[in-house]
């Protein structure tokens, strides 16, 4: 009554002639505007939320991971802003360039800590001299550092180093060499770069 015609049915639907590509064409249609905004379209808030927050960890992570393995090559673009830049680098290694005291004071400290467990008399005062004897000697050395340092940035800069470099310069090398990030770009006696 209503329906089609059985005709119709039986027919298949005839194949899309292929046109030949064009050099320098699109050679495809141009998609609508309507199709093209709803693939872009997501949600607002994900359907699956445990699954939205471990992607986002995960992405994070890794962001993380390149951005520390680049800080350890010591890739200039990498650095957060308090390590870059030509000043610092020269910093950086001028600290690295020597021996400091203060990077042998933190296992030298261990040995003290194993020694102040002996209850005799003679152990607390050796500990008690060698620890203040110690540090005296590292404060004297972290002040010759910093001018030295102070003096070549001077020198080849021509301008004073920034606020709060003294401090970066002493507390990297009262770091251990091993520890320090960025790693050192020199070898101990070297010339800074």
């Amino acid at each position: 009554m209503f329906g089609r015609k059985k005709a119709a049915d039986d027919e298949a639907p005839t194949a899309v002639k292929e046109e030949p590509s064009r050099p320098g064409a699109k050679n495809r249609p141009t998609p609508k505007r309507r199709d093209q905004e709803a693939a872009r379209k997501r949600p607002l808030v994900p359907s699956d939320r445990k699954a939205a927050t471990k992607e986002d960890r995960a992405k994070a992570r890794d962001e993380r991971m390149k951005q520390r393995e680049a800080m350890m090559r010591g890739d200039e673009r990498a650095l957060p802003p308090r390590d870059r830049g030509p000043v610092k680098r020269y910093m950086r290694d001028m600290v690295d360039r020597r021996w400091n005291l203060g990077e042998f004071l933190l296992p030298f400290m261990v040995i003290v800590l194993a020694l102040s467990f002996i209850q005799q008399p003679w152990a607390r005062t050796t500990v008690y001299y060698v620890v203040y004897f110690l540090v005296v000697i590292a404060v004297v050395d972290s002040y010759l550092l910093w001018r030295r340092i102070k003096k070549g940035v001077q020198e080849r800069f021509h301008e004073p180093p920034p606020r709060g470099s003294a401090m970066y310069a002493i507390m990297r090398s009262f770091q251990m060499r091993r520890s320090r990030i960025p790693r050192p770009g020199i070898n101990r006696g070297g010339t800074p770069r």
